[in-house]
């Protein structure tokens, strides 16, 4: 036959049970909290990529107006320079014809 328990033990395992009812609620709280943190940290990665991504497309659009701009004054210290230099050869050949009487 069936052994059965005493009201005693019954009131014991009871409480034990609620005891343990309250554990596993409070762990499941504590889950749903570092689920909900997770998914806002995911959120916030995520947002950080676009942006990361943003910033270097700006960057790279930078990149390339200051290599126009950097070329622009090389361009136009070449021809300074060119410049110079015609007009002082120029100087020279006027000179020199001016010497053999031309």
């Amino acid at each position: 036959m069936d052994e059965f328990i005493t009201r005693h033990e019954h009131v014991e395992f009871a409480r034990r049970m609620e005891d343990e009812h309250k554990r596993i609620s409070h762990r499941f709280s504590s889950l749903e909290e570092i689920v909900r943190e997770i998914n806002e940290l995911t959120v916030s990665v995520k947002e950080l990529a676009v942006n990361m991504k943003s910033m270097l497309e700006e960057q790279k659009s930078q990149g390339e107006r200051l290599d126009v701009l950097e070329s622009r004054d090389g361009e136009m210290w070449r021809k300074v320079v060119g410049y110079a230099v015609t007009a002082v050869v120029g100087i020279l050949i006027g000179y020199a014809f001016k010497q053999i009487g031309m």
